[in-house]
């Protein structure tokens, strides 16, 4: 019994070194895992499901297969949207076998109650983020941002990350990071013992004192073209790879 968590890959097919390495990954995955889990920004940015019977998703159609063929060998999969890849919808859940997951996922890992986040609503110092995050999570935007030409969704998703990049680099780190009275609240309002997210790509394995108890967060790296990020729990142990 083991499952993989991984998080924050961002691909992009001007980085196809990410994607060859994600196919790797994938591929080693078979007989050698019961789940993976994916919290979110697998993508750079995704526009619509309907992008995959497009050009613009070509570069991404091998991750699409290689996704489905772990599927059918068994593992099971598990997508939770990021703040990258908000409106990966059913489509892509059947074409590659994926269950979506909502934002926050509760489970018994093993044995211990855990819960499963992309990790962003936990960055609550990032007031600005936090107002954008509502907006594009409110289903009238969605809709109306779909109902767009592709070429066109992809020209806003284009000028949004850039402007993303330049809002970034005007914060502070500890902005960018979990705010510890959320995170503290998360555990208070669930009862878990464990946390898993991304999003900040800062991997680490935090222990965290509350209430009397000694509780866990753990940070899912993001992944580079030369190397990737996992997370790999079994019944007697957890693994943090980046």
């Amino acid at each position: 019994m083991v499952s993989w968590f991984i998080a924050d890959l961002h691909l992009d097919t001007s980085r196809p070194a990410i994607i060859r390495l994600l196919i790797t990954f994938l591929q080693q995955l078979k007989g050698r895992a019961d789940a993976l889990y994916i919290l979110g920004d697998l993508f750079e940015y995704w526009v619509g499901d309907d992008a995959l019977d497009s050009p613009a998703a070509a570069g991404f159609l091998p991750v699409v297969a290689e996704l489905r063929e772990l599927a059918d060998s068994g593992v099971a999969l598990y997508f939770m949207h990021g703040n990258r890849d908000f409106l990966v919808g059913e489509q892509f859940a059947a074409a590659t076998g994926c269950i979506l997951l909502p934002e926050q996922h509760l489970m018994d890992l093993y044995g211990t109650p855990t819960l499963l986040l992309h990790g962003d609503t936990l960055c609550t110092d990032d007031v600005e983020y936090q107002q954008v995050r509502k907006l594009f999570r409110n289903p009238p935007w969605q809709q109306q941002f779909l109902a767009l030409p592709l070429e066109a969704r992809i020209r806003q998703a284009e000028a949004m990350r850039a402007q993303s990049r330049e809002s970034m680099q005007g914060k502070a780190a500890a902005i960018l990071d979990v705010n510890q009275q959320a995170v503290e609240a998360v555990f208070q309002q669930t009862g878990v013992s464990r946390i898993i997210h991304g999003h900040t790509h800062r991997p680490a394995v935090h222990d965290v004192a509350l209430d009397g108890k000694m509780l866990q967060r753990v940070v899912l790296g993001d992944w580079h073209e030369d190397k990737g990020s996992f997370l790999r729990v079994d019944a007697e142990k957890m693994t943090l790879e980046f």
